[in-house]
């Protein structure tokens, strides 16, 4: 992951309140004379086209001073796009973005102060993880630059905080992928930035280590309250990160919203289709009531015009009721272990729609047997919205 100050340092690689998070943090307090207060952060219609391909669409999105912002979404959603506009590596075509009331489309990256951190890592090869991290604070003009008794005081605090205390004087060439992760955000976080901004920034290592370091980053931010904003393309990253979620597709914020309001209430057949697993049924609502084929279903539509729809709930949200019970009845064709579960898949009416559900892993040898089971959360689509 490589990890560029904005604060006078060259672009070299290509391109709630936090206060109370800030107190908190141990040991780790602001440089004299830093202006690295955090910001709310703005974008109003934001639009950015590519001759005449379009990558946003009329964005907008308000970002809490000391938010953890997760920027989810596909290849081509927008979404790295829209990061480089707010760390100023690239212009809208329309809109505006604001750092608190502050116009930041009329400042450089070095005036907007903002801390990158990208996928690949881009240390310098040739200085010690302390001079990396020092990097950033030594390069300001002498006017601006802190003392050397005063940067290396930081820089010790930085490593102690991303937990590489002992390793200052290595090269990036004895760390592991892990550990030069450390190092490119300790970097970053030298600044004191306003915004801390990171594109996929687990994505060069590998699945346990991904995890660990999730949970890493998240104790970091929580002591030390940076306002920050990550791009992802991986689902359980954001959704265990991030305060809030924003959901991109095809240039458009689908949906903004916690963890939990992302995941249990989709507000699109994108969102639901693309955040966790859905089932998705073809029913008709006819006077409040939901049929599916003849049989009408123990669940309540109203205020849903009459017509089709796309009945839309998670595997996981069922339950099991009986034959007379209004249920989705049908015939269990496959089950398959999913570590501390079991997915069994069920062929549902004469048109064998399937459906998949998760049970107990001991709940073994339904393969053949006949089920009935109702959603306990669910949601109507209009009937072409999980097409394609």
């Amino acid at each position: 992951m490589d990890a560029v100050t904005g604060n006078d340092l060259n672009i070299r690689a290509g391109l709630g309140s936090a206060h109370a998070r800030i107190a908190a943090a141990e040991g780790l307090r602001p440089l004299a004379g830093t202006w690295g207060k955090q910001v709310d952060v703005t974008v109003e219609n934001v639009a950015r086209s590519f001759g005449d391909t379009a990558a946003l669409h009329g964005v907008s999105l308000k970002i809490a001073s000391g938010e953890l912002v997760a920027l989810l979404g596909p290849s081509g959603s927008g979404k790295t796009t829209l990061l480089r506009i707010l760390g100023g590596l690239d212009f809208p075509s329309e809109g505006r973005v604001l750092f608190g009331a502050e116009d930041a489309l009329g400042l450089s990256v070095q005036e907007r102060n903002v801390g990158f951190v990208f996928q690949s890592y881009a240390l310098f090869r040739h200085m010690t993880v302390h001079d990396n991290i020092a990097f950033g604070l030594s390069v300001r003009p002498a006017k601006r630059r802190p003392a050397k008794a005063a940067i290396k005081k930081r820089v010790d605090e930085l490593l102690d905080l991303v937990q590489l205390t002992d390793l200052g004087k290595r090269y990036p060439a004895q760390l592991s992928g892990g550990q030069r992760q450390r190092v490119a955000l300790a970097r970053a976080l030298a600044i004191e930035p306003r915004i801390l901004l990171l594109d996929e920034p687990f994505g060069a290592l590998d699945a346990k280590v991904r995890k660990d370091l999730r949970r890493w980053l998240r104790e970091i931010h929580d002591r030390t309250g940076h306002t920050t904003v990550f791009v992802t393309h991986d689902q359980d990253e954001a959704l265990e990160l991030a305060d809030r979620v924003a959901v991109l597709n095809k240039g458009r914020i689908e949906q903004i919203g916690t963890p939990d309001e992302i995941y249990d209430a989709p507000a699109t057949p994108f969102v639901a289709g693309f955040i966790g697993e859905t089932n998705a049924l073809p029913v008709r609502v006819e006077s409040g009531k939901i049929f599916l084929d003849d049989r009408a279903l123990d669940l309540a539509s109203t205020g849903e015009a009459d017509g089709p729809r796309m009945l839309a709930f998670r595997p996981h949200d069922i339950e099991f009721t009986g034959e007379g019970a209004g249920g989705i009845a049908g015939l269990v064709v496959s089950e398959l272990r999913h570590g501390a579960t079991r997915r069994l898949a069920i062929e549902v009416g004469p048109q064998r729609h399937r459906i998949e559900i998760d049970v107990g892993a001991e709940t073994a040898g339904q393969k053949g047997n006949r089920v009935v089971v109702l959603p306990r959360s669910w949601r109507l689509f209009s009937p072409d919205a999980f097409r394609g």
